[in-house]
């Protein structure tokens, strides 16, 4: 099994670390007349409609 010879440290070890951040979701707004913001890829909430097509019955 691979198992680490010397201890990191702490130096090596946040600079590793310092990639891993949150990121805002990205939103964008529904072509539809509500303007509802939505998740890109995904159906509207509002009026169910995904690319311009209806998906989900109001």
């Amino acid at each position: 099994m691979a198992v680490p010879k010397r201890r990191l440290s702490r130096s090596n070890t946040r600079k590793r670390r310092s990639q891993w951040k949150g990121r805002a979701t990205a939103l964008q707004a529904c072509p539809c007349p509500s303007k509802a913001v939505i998740r890109p890829h995904h159906v509207c909430t509002h009026c169910g409609q995904y690319k311009g097509r209806q998906i989900l019955e109001e």
